[in-house]
């Protein structure tokens, strides 16, 4: 269920959107499609089907609901001409956290469009997106997990910031899931499979109170030893990750 608040933005997203781009299609993925959207915490994650490549007056549209609306600033929305919509590799136009940029539309997104099959405006993902295969999926996971993740654990100082946290422990639960079983789960479901990898309690507790809970703010010791324990997790759990079957 959407709260009221998110879906007056949506509805005004979707009537201001088709105003200045040939909208052939507006759908949800992440937390909006899945269940596990957390309001005031969870980005609203869109993808919009065009006819032709927007015009660049979307990201001044973008701008104009966020000066209007807060709750705005966590509208992210990739903008899909429908002739690319086979290829995962292509990159899209797409406004998120304040910047326009072109970036693809992952498999790990697509897989999510079809399986919560949510549509704001015209027919659902499951009718025009093809179908993301698990090889291509895993292949994808493995790769961002070597490519990007593993990389990053060499590195101290993102592991102090909430935000690389939260994505680097949730992540890598998610890939082990859907590597080992096919499925995609929520981030609430990859708290439950932290420990069972793992992951330093103490650290998985701060995720959850982030996310579900009261927020607590960090004091500066805390803030150190998580990094330090975040750190030396996912130096040992990609690599386990990424090889299991």
């Amino acid at each position: 269920m959407i709260d009221a608040a998110v879906q007056a933005l949506l509805d005004g997203f979707v009537t201001s959107i088709r105003q200045i781009a040939e909208i052939e299609a507006i759908w949800l993925h992440g937390s909006l499609a899945l269940g596990d959207f957390q309001p005031e915490r969870s980005d609203l994650d869109v993808v919009a089907v065009v006819s032709s490549p927007p015009p660049p007056e979307v990201a001044d549209l973008h701008r104009r609901l966020i000066a209007s609306s807060p709750l705005a600033a966590k509208l992210h929305c990739s903008y899909i001409v429908a002739s690319d919509l086979a290829d995962p590799s292509v990159r899209h136009p797409t406004f998120a956290q304040g910047r326009y940029f072109d970036r693809p539309v992952t498999p790990v997104t697509r897989r999510e469009l079809t399986l919560g099959n949510r549509s704001l405006y015209g027919p659902p993902p499951a009718s025009l997106l093809p179908a993301t295969g698990d090889a291509e999926l895993f292949a994808f996971i493995r790769h961002d997990l070597r490519e990007f993740w593993l990389p990053v654990t060499a590195r101290r100082t993102p592991w102090y910031a909430d935000i690389w946290v939260d994505l680097g422990l949730v992540t890598v639960a998610r890939a082990y899931v859907t590597l080992t079983t096919g499925e995609l789960i929520t981030k609430r479901a990859a708290l439950d499979v932290l420990p069972g990898l793992g992951a330093p309690e103490a650290v998985v507790r701060d995720v959850a109170c982030r996310r579900y809970g009261p927020a607590r703010r960090a004091n500066p010791f805390w803030r150190q030893r998580r990094a330090v324990l975040t750190q030396r997790f996912l130096q040992s759990a990609i690599p386990m990750v990424v090889s299991s079957r």
